[in-house]
């Protein structure tokens, strides 16, 4: 029989019980070992909220190992969990989904069908959306989990390649293009990643309005993707190419509006804050557009329209120069 032990790096939120009882209740083979990385911020954090979320394990408790991450983000704790695996195998999960009922059968079955040449079994993601009502823009974003490629919400690695390349690459130190940055690796070693058959729901996480500002400092990390893997890595990673020259485009007019303004360059200013006022109104509407138009909604998407473009791009800016000296990546032979 095929084993495998699970991987889940946490911030111990409160998705985290939810996660180990459906981990726990789900039918088949159990792993052989689940290793918690608790990756809170701190040399020892409050144990309390982690001893809840343990309680729901039941018997699979005994095989469950606690390890501090030290706050150095998801892909540092995941080689961190990856260290004290011995099993063929190591499925990670966030610690926000709830694996489904047939969960463990579902992923030896997986395991068993892949190839020798097989390093990764992807899971099936599933974004539960609202009913009556079109989803809103942080809901949509969410949804995209479910088409995304080597997402580590559910993706089950053989140990031995993913030691073999190094794990996850710690320079990115957010949930974001680490995933995509390993399959490129393992890809180009000759490996292959498929879609298992394996169900996992991932809820919707709540959000501040401002969430999707938070969510531009990703944008340093595609310069890091960019600086590994070439120009051309939204295309291997089958990556949307988002709207970063867009972004840089519109901060461009309403830095130029400024300034000319403020040296009393009255006409160029106003034809720079007017192609800073159009290229944020057709952002902003096409935000608005597939959402719900609630009030609510609009409000926020409008607010974070104007802030989103110069986010974006400080990041980009601030990426491209913090990785400067990053060399691009060569294809290792296995």
């Amino acid at each position: 029989m095929t084993s495998y032990a699970v991987v889940i790096p946490t911030l111990v939120r409160d998705t985290l019980p939810d996660c180990l009882a459906a981990l726990a209740a789900a039918h088949g083979p159990r792993p052989d070992e689940i290793v918690l990385v608790d990756d809170r911020p701190g040399p020892e954090p409050s144990p309390a909220p982690m001893g809840h979320a343990l309680s729901v394990l039941g018997d699979l408790r005994e095989r469950t190992t606690v390890l501090a991450g030290g706050g150095r983000g998801p892909a540092a704790a995941r080689n961190r969990g990856l260290r004290a695996v011995t099993a063929p195998w190591a499925a990670f999960l966030h610690d926000d989904v709830q694996v489904g009922p047939h969960w463990c059968a579902q992923l030896v079955r997986d395991l068993q069908e892949a190839s020798p040449d097989t390093a990764g079994v992807q899971g099936v993601i599933t974004v539960p959306l609202p009913r009556g009502r079109r989803p809103t823009e942080w809901e949509r974003g969410t949804d995209g989990l479910a088409r995304a490629r080597w997402t580590t919400a559910d993706m089950a690695y053989r140990t031995e390649a993913l030691k073999q390349a190094g794990g996850f690459d710690e320079r990115f130190s957010r949930a974001f293009r680490e995933d995509a940055d390993l399959a490129l690796r393992l890809l180009d070693a000759g490996w292959r990643i498929r879609r298992g058959r394996r169900a996992t729901l991932h809820p919707v996480p709540p959000a501040s309005r401002w969430a999707s500002v938070v969510q531009q400092r990703g944008n340093a990390d595609d310069a890091l993707m960019r600086r590994l893997h070439g120009p051309d890595w939204w295309d291997k990673a089958v990556a949307p190419r988002g709207r970063i020259r867009r972004h840089a485009a519109i901060t461009a007019a309403g830095t130029a509006a400024c300034l000319l303004g403020a040296t009393g360059h009255r006409r160029a200013a106003t034809a720079c804050a007017l192609g800073w006022a159009a290229g944020t109104a057709e952002f902003a509407r096409a935000r608005i557009g597939p959402g719900p138009r609630t009030r609510e909604e609009v409000t926020t998407v409008l607010a974070t329209s104007v802030a989103i473009p110069p986010a974006a791009a400080w990041h980009r800016l601030a990426g491209a120069w913090r990785h400067r000296n990053v060399p691009a990546r060569q294809a290792a032979a296995r």
